[in-house]
Order: structure tokens, then sequence, then C-alpha cells
């Protein structure tokens, strides 16, 4: 049985979770790194708050003590005591007013010591929340690739069992796996389908696999999507043969027969067969989206060459714009788009976001698990919560990574 392009883009997506480049792991892996530097940096900023906050409290108390000692001395000295000498020699000292300035200043500079330590005070808290939901991010993932390495053992054994013909597991089995994978219901059954009657595609597709071993599966799944690419603009644009030569027909007609010549249809058709394919007017270029995302405060070094080609193939400056300078509104690093570029011109990524805001969570949270914003449409999140909700959870109290 020959492959279609949606069975071939399902195996795909089934081959590279197999692999040691699965998209689960890897992204994974870039949580993981992301969640530890985050640890090193706000454990960083943790103890220069400590130190700031300790600095402040202890210059606040000296002063406070000294302007204390000082009006005490003030307050036993007249200038009446010393009025000649001051004369004489022009020193300007009116203890009267010294004291009235140090009882308007001090307070006044203390309240500002206050401020500052409250200030710092308020950051600490923060900055250590985001260190424990690192911590606990770190943590989690740890347990969450576990499980994941177990699931692609058990996935690549119900593979060498359908390529061995030896399949002996059940449909329920295969797609309570795949549900795991997030693979929607119609996916979990084409796949049971393909695995469990393997001659209808699965060794078609694992024979294609053979002689190209130096590949990685990723690089198979993306010359696959090309191929697949190049077959629907083939359908796109059919091929009209025209006969080589007319026939004499073996019956007779009649000529007296008036057939009016529709000239306007004559003129479509030919227009239709010869007429190009269009090119787009306007291409964007790497050098475009460099300079967007420079002007916007991004290192363009920290997207790939797959990043800079979604962006080019999705290029809407104004979402772009928008998504970019509402990050930074909200506090949240640039660096959110790194690993998750389809945010730059996800249109309804703001709206995502003051979803989740509006349920109680908080912008550093929607920044250590910035795959909930990838995983749902707008639609798709308002749903998840609803589960939550009907399920008599607090959608404010589940972790993020759990939706």
């Amino acid at each position: 049985m020959r492959l279609n392009s949606e069975m071939r883009m399902l195996l795909d997506k089934l081959y590279n979770l197999r692999g040691e480049d699965s998209v689960v792991l890897v992204s994974m892996d870039k949580e993981r790194d992301q969640a530890i530097k985050t640890k090193e940096r706000t454990s960083k900023r943790t103890t220069e708050l400590t130190s700031q906050i300790e600095k402040l409290e202890s210059e606040g108390h000296i002063l406070a003590k000294e302007g204390e000692s000082f009006k005490s001395a003030l307050e036993t000295i007249r200038k009446d005591d010393f009025i000649n000498v001051l004369k004489e020699l022009n020193i300007a000292f009116d203890p009267e007013e010294i004291k009235k300035e140090l009882e308007v200043k001090l307070p006044k500079t203390l309240d500002e010591f206050s401020m500052e330590k409250e200030k710092a005070e308020k950051e600490l808290v923060t900055v250590e929340d985001e260190m424990n939901s690192a911590t606990t991010k770190i943590e989690e993932l740890g347990l969450r690739k576990d499980e994941a390495l177990a699931n692609q053992e058990r996935l690549n054994r119900y593979f060498d069992l359908a390529l061995e013909g030896n399949i002996n597991i059940t449909r329920d089995e295969i797609t309570s796996l795949l549900e795991k994978f997030n693979f929607s219901e119609e996916e979990q059954r084409e796949a049971a389908k393909l695995l469990m009657f393997p001659e209808d595609g699965l060794y078609e597709y694992e024979k294609s696999l053979k002689g190209i071993k130096s590949k990685s599966i990723s690089d198979v799944f993306k010359e696959a999507k090309e191929e697949i690419k190049t077959e629907e603009i083939n359908k796109e644009t059919p091929v009209v043969e025209a006969p080589l030569h007319e026939e004499e027909p073996s019956f007779n007609f009649d000529f007296n027969i008036n057939i009016p010549e529709n000239k306007d249809v004559k003129e479509e058709q030919i227009e239709a067969i010869v007429e190009p394919v269009k090119e787009d007017d306007k291409t964007v270029s790497k050098e475009d989206v460099i300079n967007l995302l420079t002007s916007l405060g991004f290192d363009y070094l920290d997207f790939t060459s797959n990043d800079f080609e979604k962006i080019m193939n999705n290029y809407d400056e104004e979402t772009i714009k928008a998504n970019a300078e509402y990050i930074k509104s909200l506090n949240i690093s640039l660096d959110i788009f790194a690993d998750n570029v389809e945010l730059m011109y996800d249109k309804q990524m703001k709206e995502k976001i003051e979803k989740l805001t509006s349920i109680g969570k908080m912008p550093q949270d929607i920044y250590l698990n910035p795959s909930v914003l990838t995983k749902y449409d707008l639609n798709g999140l308002n749903n998840a919560i609803d589960v939550l909700k009907q399920s008599g959870l607090d959608a404010k109290n589940v972790p993020l990574i759990a939706y």
C-alpha cells in the first residue's frame, strides 16, 4: 500500500519520538537549561539583595543613633556662651538653627532608608519565589524526563514488535500511550492501525529509511515535509495535456446545426492553462528579520536557522512588534521567544497571557512555563481551565507545567 501525505507525516512524528532528537526530550532539555539559568541568576540576585538589606538596616540604625546624640549635644550648647569668638572669627554657628534643621532632615532621611529597604525586601520575595519555582521545575523536569524515556522505550518496543510482524498488543494500549505524547484521537486511531497492520504503510516507510542511516530522524522529517509540500503544489497546479492530433469521427454530424462559439470561454480556458504560478510580490529576507529583532532588543544569535525560517514564513511585523512590547511591559525577559519562536507571530499570545493572569498566574510563572502558550490556542486554553474548574480544582494553584 502506497503511503499518502497524511500517513507519512504521522509516521514522521512517531519516528521522531523514537529517537534521541525527540521533540519531547529536546524541549525538556531546553526547559531544564532555562530553569537552571534562572535559578543561577535568581540565586545571585538573592545574595545581592540580602546584603543590600543588611547594609541599609545597619546604616539606618547608625544614622538614627548619631542623630539623637548630635541633638542631645546641641541642647547643651548656648550660642551666647561663644558669641565673641564666633563674631571675631566670622563663624556662622547657631545651635538652635542646626537643631531645627536636624529635626526636619533626620526623619526624612531615615524614611528614605526605610523605603529603600522595604523595596529591596519586596524584590527579594519575588526573586526567591522565582528561584523556588525554578528549583521545583528542575525537579519536576527530572521526573518528567524519566517518564518520557520510559514512554519512548515502550513506543520503540511496540514498533519493534510491529516490524517483526509479531504485534501482540491491543489498540487501547497503543492509544493510551500516544495520548501521553499529546496525539489527537484521530492520530491515535491511525497510528494504532499502522502498528497493528504494518503492511498498510509501516513496512514501506521503514524501507524508505534504509540507506539513509547517516541522517538523523529530524533530517528525514524535514525532507519528508518538503516532499509533501512539493506534492501539494503539484496537486494545486495540474498539467493540462493537449491531444496530439484530432481523430476523424466514425459517424456523421449534421453540419447545418448552428453552434454559437463562446469566445469568452475559449479565452478563459487558454488563459487558465498558460497563466504562470504567481509568487508573492513581497519577500522577507533573513536580513529583514535580523534588523527587526535587533530594533526590538533581541540578540538574533539566540535564534537558529529553523527559527528564522519560521519567522520568515509567518512574517507579520505588526504582530511581532506588539508581542515583544507586551512581553517587555510585563517585565518578562525576551528570551521567552528563543525556544518558542512561534509566540512572536501568535496573534492570540496577549489574550492567552491575560487569561492566565486573570486566574491568578504571575508573569514569572508564564515565563518559566511558556509551553502552555504554544500548546493551546485561546479556545483550547479556556477549555483546559474550564476542565480544571469542573474537576473542583483551583486553576490558580495547578502548576502550568501540568496544564
